[in-house]
C-alpha cells in the first residue's frame, strides 16, 4: 500500500484517502499533488488500516468512500468522530447526494460529495471543509439541516429505517445485482448479504423477494 508521508517541518494540509478502489486512490492522489499546500500522507482500503494511518499521521482531513473493503465508510466515519474529534472527514461516493449525505453528517462528517462530480467542484468541497464549514450539494441541504437539527422533520418512507449497509444493499439490489455480485461487490459473504437481504424484506413489509425488488428499482429510479 503507498504511503506518501511528509517531512515533519512540511507546512502543508495533510490529507488521507480511504477508498477501496487503488485507481480511484490514485486519481484523487494525483488531482491533490497538483494542488499547492496540498499533500497526501496516506492512503487506505479499509477500516482497520485507516485507523492506524489516522492515529500515526494525524491529517488535516480524511477523505473517505462509503463502501469499504471491510465496512462501510459511514461506520468509519462515527469512529474518527468518537476516537479523532480534531480530524475533519468529506464523505465521497458513487451514490446519489440523497441517498447518504444526510446520514453522512449526522455520522459525523463534515461534508458529502459526489464522485461523479469535477475536479474543481471536488477541490471546493475539500476547501470548504478544511475551511471548517459543511459541504452539501444545494438540492439536499435543506434536508439535512431539518433532519441534523430536529425541527419537526420526520421521514415517513419506510427505507429511511434501513441501517447504512441495508440501504447501500437496497440500492443494489435496484440496480440489478443479485447476491453474489452484491457479496462480491461489497467484499461480504454471499450468506452475510443474505442476511441483509432478509433484513431489508422485514422492515420494508414485503411479502416476496421480489416485492423488494420492485421497490428497490423505484427507488433508484427516484433517486438517481
Amino acid at each position: 500500500m503507498t504511503r506518501h508521508l511528509p517531512p515533519r517541518d512540511d507546512p502543508s494540509v495533510t490529507i488521507l484517502i480511504v477508498d477501496d478502489h487503488p485507481v480511484t486512490r490514485e486519481g484523487l492522489a494525483a488531482l491533490l499533488s497538483r494542488q499547492p499546500g496540498f499533500r497526501v500522507c496516506g492512503e487506505a482500503e479499509g477500516i482497520p488500516g485507516a485507523l492506524r494511518q489516522v492515529a500515526a499521521a494525524v491529517p488535516d482531513l480524511v477523505v473517505v468512500d462509503v463502501s469499504l473493503k471491510d465496512g462501510n465508510g459511514l461506520d468509519l466515519v462515527k469512529r474518527l468522530r468518537d476516537r479523532f474529534p480534531r480530524v475533519k472527514v468529506l464523505v465521497w461516493s458513487m451514490y446519489p447526494d440523497a441517498m447518504y449525505a444526510r446520514r453522512a453528517v449526522q455520522a459525523g462528517a463534515a461534508g458529502y460529495i459526489n464522485k461523479g462530480s469535477s475536479p474543481d467542484a471536488i477541490m471546493g468541497a475539500i476547501r470548504h471543509v478544511l475551511a471548517g464549514e459543511v459541504f452539501l450539494s444545494p438540492e439536499v441541504t435543506q434536508s439535512v439541516l431539518h433532519a441534523v437539527a430536529g425541527n419537526g422533520y420526520r421521514d415517513e418512507d419506510p427505507i429511511s429505517s434501513l441501517s447504512d449497509r441495508e440501504l447501500e444493499i437496497f440500492h443494489l439490489i435496484g440496480l440489478g445485482l443479485d447476491t453474489h455480485e452484491t457479496a462480491s461487490r461489497l467484499h461480504l459473504s454471499p450468506k452475510t448479504v443474505e442476511t441483509y437481504r432478509t433484513r431489508i424484506r422485514a422492515k420494508l413489509g414485503a411479502e416476496t423477494g421480489t416485492a423488494v425488488l420492485r421497490s428497490a428499482i423505484r427507488w433508484v429510479l427516484e433517486n438517481g
